[in-house]
């Protein structure tokens, strides 16, 4: 099997991000010039910290939590750390990669009093919230490089073997597991699972859909999302990586070379389906369905109909997170450091700012009194809202 990152290829790629001969690809495709945006405002720096060496130019979805007053943090090779949710102090910190590099990935998931986070090297690890002791950790198999799922006293992950299983929270036993065909060429990533209602859902690498009973892993529905076409592998690639984002009685989801889909929870047929091309997570906030394009287009749509509202193409190929709602704009990421506040009815930019030089991996995270972002050389923040 064949798993390389070919996510944004050709813009300012990531280590070990492109496939071999595709070279006339990445000379084609140029990051588009900063915008120039007059800022309306300039969020004030609350506190700041600093968590190992971060993730570099890896491939990395490594997302921080907050919970139990606290922010969890951690860096690829291993060091996690809680910071006091108010101060940023530095409650407690440990090593899972002191003999060799714990090639962490996928974010952190707290709950149940501890915190759950995954392998490149397909181990599953469960610490304890308030010391950061080791409380379990258990072979998955594949790489897991999406954040772990915590519902009905389970951990649910999806792996890049095509597998998705759960395992008890207090013990790390096995309680089921699902597998799927995986594509000869797929992108570098997965869907983590979401969950309501006692049903779990996932997106797979072979363009499906995933609905599941989560006690027992019995299927309910799979929908197909994104079907191959096209002459080369990669224009067949059609991976479902984005996180389904659950909202009233519709689940929406989006494929790589598929469709932007609203799904009925129980009949788990499309209500809507727009042509769409994607790997990022989708945001829903209200009537508003918000994407990032393949190309990295700032999308707007009704999220009742599917219609499109507008979009803003002057950030294609800079490599952006996952949106984030933040006092009312939608804010992105991207790979040279900046955070963009976007107007969510015109799509017209609002503010800019330069964290630093090293990149913005993952979307900033919402906290009562204002937001916290991580950047690529593991500086942790928290920020004012404006």
């Amino acid at each position: 099997m064949m798993r390389k990152g070919w996510k944004h290829v050709g813009a300012v790629a990531l280590l070990g991000a492109l496939l071999a001969g595709c070279a006339s690809e990445e000379d084609s495709i140029q990051m588009a010039p900063l915008p120039v945006v007059q800022s309306e405002f300039t969020p004030a720096q609350l506190w700041s910290s600093q968590v190992g060496d971060g993730v570099g130019r890896y491939f990395s979805n490594l997302s921080p939590a907050v919970a139990y007053d606290k922010v969890y943090a951690a860096d690829r090779d291993g060091i996690v750390s809680a910071m006091d949710l108010e101060s940023g102090k530095t409650v407690w910190s440990v090593n899972l990669g002191e003999e060799a590099p714990a090639l962490l990935s996928g974010g952190i998931t707290a709950s149940y009093s501890k915190l759950y986070i995954g392998t490149e090297t397909g181990e599953l690890i469960a610490l304890d919230e308030e010391t950061g002791e080791l409380v379990w950790r258990t072979q998955v198999g594949g790489e897991i490089l999406s954040k772990p799922l915590a519902d009905e006293g389970l951990i649910v992950v999806n792996s890049s073997r095509g597998e998705i299983s759960a395992y008890e929270a207090e013990t790390g036993e096995q309680r089921w597991s699902l597998s799927s065909e995986v594509p000869n060429l797929t992108l570098r990533g997965d869907s983590s699972p979401v969950s309501i209602s006692g049903g779990v859902f996932w997106g797979m690498a072979n363009g499906r859909l995933g609905a599941a009973f989560i006690e027992n892993g019995n299927i309910i529905w799979q929908q197909t999302i994104a079907s191959p076409k096209g002459a080369t592998e990669i224009d067949r690639l059609v991976d479902v990586d984005s996180t389904p984002v659950v909202a009233g009685s519709l689940l929406y989801a989006v494929g790589y070379n598929g469709s932007l889909v609203a799904i009925d929870l129980r009949s788990g047929r499309p209500a809507w389906k727009r042509t769409y091309s994607s790997s990022t997570d989708i945001m829903v906030a209200g009537s508003y369905l918000f994407l990032i394009t393949d190309k990295d287009h700032v999308v707007a749509v009704d999220a009742r109909s599917g219609t499109e509202l507008w979009t803003n193409k002057e950030l294609e190929y800079r490599q952006l997170t996952a949106p984030v709602a933040i006092s009312g704009y939608v804010v992105v990421g991207d790979a040279e450091g900046y955070l963009h506040w976007i107007d969510p009815t015109s799509g017209e930019f609002v503010a800019q700012q330069q964290l630093d030089d090293s990149g913005i991996a993952v979307a900033p995270m919402n906290v009562d009194d204002g937001y916290i972002v991580v950047t690529r050389d593991g500086s942790i923040s928290k920020k004012q809202t404006p």
